[in-house]
């Protein structure tokens, strides 16, 4: 069935002009991401911080972008592209450098962000764990110990607590399978370990959400997954079908596709991310796949950007600006089809460091930490398309995308090789 599937769509090409999208409407929440770790700037002692020192990155960690002291100009930055969500997370190796020993001083910085981003009429997104634990919790066997469960909900509650009633939506782990997967990477994790660690992460989650709603009535908690194109069936069956009824939301990260005509997604095995040649109408059959699952839980992007290499334009001229209008379009697209789509995040707000280097570039705004000490934020084009995306909930409805439509898209096959939408071509 499936070779038959594949053969119509290699003689079925889309002919004429794009279907036309309807706006996502007032209520749809539009935002930008960043992470404590990758944008902050000095870094205290924890999994990640160990890594660089050990020479296991390919880039030194530099200044960062420090966000830690520019939060304000990058929070302005955000709102006046007109987005309602700033995300962030709160490190856990920030504020409780020893055990038992809270940082006032960095809470202190934290109330401050969370000020900013309502002061400039955003919600706080609010991300507990993205991939960085302290170095006191390693040195004691981190995510291979049960104990890391209570230490690590020990901290939630003390985040939890501090934020209640500013109107957060709780991300508890940013992609939990791809966090065990860098760890196996880097050496944190032996591959017996790798199915307990991501068990513990499971338990936590579950308490997590019950613990926020306690905390913090009425807020949406979830863990955001990394989209694999065709590979969803197995990492769903790791972590977001264990905690389906501890969700409020799905939340989506999508980067790139899988097709027939592109085959480009295997340069992420060496985190060559600049090379993989996007694949926009993947994000469309991504909503459908987690709107068929769950079709009980609204699903938000979390994530979704594009890399370029070290800042160069691309060979084929598709633009950061491109990139953004096209993945909205599908987005329209896959509300028009029945896709519960309530809200997308641009990762993210600057460059910063990508799990071991300053190469994949995925800031609307560009900084060039290594070779610019003055941290200049500068715009791409895609800050002045994300203001007009904004302000018109949408692309206009006549919108046709840059990049054409893949041949047989495998992000969720059969179905994505085939169907285009009902009101496709």
């Amino acid at each position: 069935m499936f070779a038959v599937a594949v053969a119509s769509a290699l003689v079925a090409a889309p002919a004429g002009a794009a279907p036309s999208v309807a706006p996502l409407g007032p209520d749809f929440e539009w935002g930008v991401a960043t992470s404590g770790f990758q944008a902050e700037g000095t870094p205290p002692d924890s999994n990640w911080a160990r890594y660089v020192a050990e020479g296991r990155t390919h880039d030194p960690y530099g200044s960062g972008p420090d966000f830690r002291h520019r939060y304000a100009e990058d929070i302005a930055n955000a709102a006046a592209m007109g987005v309602d969500t700033f995300r962030f997370s709160v490190e856990w190796a920030r504020v409780q450098p020893r055990p038992g020993e809270w940082d006032e001083s960095e809470f202190a910085y934290y109330d401050d962000v969370v000020r900013e981003i309502r002061a400039h009429g955003m919600r706080p997104m609010i991300t507990l764990d993205h991939f960085v634990f302290p170095g006191w919790a390693v040195d004691r066997g981190g995510w291979t110990r049960d104990e890391t469960i209570d230490l690590w909900l020990a901290n939630a509650e003390k985040v939890v607590s501090r934020y209640a009633g500013q109107d957060v939506t709780w991300i508890t782990f940013n992609e939990p399978t791809v966090f065990v997967q860098k760890e196996l990477t880097f050496g944190g994790l032996s591959p017996l370990d790798a199915p307990g660690a991501l068990d513990r992460m499971v338990r936590a989650h579950r308490s997590a959400y019950d613990l926020i709603h306690r905390l913090d009535p009425g807020a949406r908690v979830s863990s955001n997954v990394s989209y694999i194109p065709a590979a969803m069936g197995v990492i769903d069956s790791l972590f977001t079908d264990r905690v389906r009824d501890k969700l409020d939301f799905v939340g989506l990260d999508y980067y790139y596709g899988v097709s027939l005509d592109n085959l480009t997604a295997a340069a992420a095995a060496t985190e060559a991310f600049y090379d993989v040649r996007p694949q926009p109408d993947g994000i469309y059959h991504a909503a459908l796949h987690f709107a068929r699952k769950y079709p009980e839980l609204p699903i938000v992007v979390v994530e979704n950007g594009m890399p370029s290499d070290d800042g160069k334009a691309r060979a084929d001229g598709y633009t950061r600006a491109d990139h953004l209008r096209d993945h909205v379009y599908w987005l329209q697209r896959a509300r028009q089809d029945g896709a519960n789509v309530v809200g997308y995040n641009y990762w993210s707000i600057t460059d910063n460091y990508e799990w071991g280097n300053y190469r994949n570039r995925f800031g609307l705004y560009t900084v060039d930490v290594l070779t610019d000490p003055t941290l200049t934020r500068r715009p791409t084009d895609a800050v002045a398309a994300y203001r007009e995306v904004t302000a018109s909930d949408g692309v206009p409805a006549d919108y046709t995308p840059v990049m054409p439509d893949s041949v047989c898209s495998l992000v969720s096959p059969p179905d994505s090789c085939v169907n285009t939408g009902s009101s496709g071509n």
